[in-house]
């Protein structure tokens, strides 16, 4: 589910995945609903490739969003009380124990949570990959070719 979901570095909000153009993607934001394409250029990242550090292995983001979905009963966080940094790490230990405080940053958390309300208020409650998606990803990379 959140391989189509995007973050683009400059631009606030979410993006979802509408189609592939030549040098560039076409998008749809989530906040308007307008539609504008994105080019080759620009710093694109999918939310199923983004992980959270963590003491032991890395978790992706979508265990993340589950864990706090769970907590908060897939509803909207008010972001406002969790404003300062003792609070942030309050809020994170709370989704997720084993996170990692040093290589966290606020800044982090802070968008973790932005994105969480902004998927929530879109009605995307279910973030768990689902076998569909990940074929559906294999099949639109381009095959790799083997050269001798």
């Amino acid at each position: 589910m959140l391989k189509k979901i995007l973050s683009i570095s400059g631009r606030p909000g979410l993006y979802k995945l509408v189609s592939y153009g030549k040098n560039m993607i076409l998008v749809e934001a989530f906040a308007d609903g307008k539609r504008f394409p994105v080019h080759a250029r620009e710093r694109v990242m999918s939310l199923g490739d983004i992980s959270i550090f963590t003491t032991a292995d890395d978790i992706s983001l979508s265990q993340v969003f589950e864990s706090i979905g769970k907590k908060y009963e897939n509803k909207p966080i008010d972001a406002k009380t969790i404003a300062t940094p003792d609070q942030m790490h309050e809020f994170m230990a709370g989704v997720l124990e084993n996170w990692d405080a040093e290589r966290v940053h606020n800044s982090d958390i802070k968008k973790i949570i932005a994105w969480y309300n902004i998927l929530v208020g879109a009605g995307i409650t279910d973030f768990t990959a689902k076998e569909e998606d990940e074929k559906e990803a294999e099949a639109e990379s381009p095959a790799e070719e083997n050269k001798d």
